[in-house]
């Protein structure tokens, strides 16, 4: 495994959040950064569910994005232009509902992308919901 360094935790990378996305829409938090890893939380909202009362698929890609993104600012700081170029999510069971965790691992971490493994949940970190992998393209450095 890399060795990666951490150049945001959390609190810099929710105040980086804030700054690029105010308003009352932006619900995700990021509660831990270690070196490779995030955990991000949101709070349970009615306005989640789907019919039949489970958590939707378009909040869950939501949230797997979110951890893509601040993965990368995490370890090269806050890069804001990054932008996703691949996500592929697997709904694995349904998401019931309740506070959504999420947690990311970096799989890798170049000049021109970053990839990341995501795994979502209500219940259990033992009852995944949903898994994705999630390609960011890095902004390109300004020409000199």
């Amino acid at each position: 495994m890399a060795n990666w360094t951490i150049k945001l935790g959390a609190d810099e990378l929710n105040d980086v959040m804030n700054d690029a996305f105010p308003g009352p829409n932006r619900i995700q938090l990021v509660k831990e950064v270690s070196p490779g890893r995030v955990r991000l939380s949101s709070p349970f909202n009615p306005n989640m569910l789907r019919p039949g009362g489970l958590i939707s698929g378009q909040v869950l890609m939501s949230v797997a994005d979110t951890v893509g993104y601040v993965i990368v600012m995490a370890h090269v700081g806050p890069e804001l232009m990054a932008v996703t170029s691949n996500l592929t999510m697997n709904f694995l069971r349904g998401c019931k509902p309740g506070e959504i965790q999420a947690t990311g691992e970096l799989l890798s971490l170049g000049r021109r992308n970053a990839v990341c493994d995501v795994r979502i949940w209500t219940e259990s970190p033992e009852r995944i919901a949903a898994q994705a992998t999630v390609t960011y393209a890095r902004a390109l450095p300004a020409a000199a």
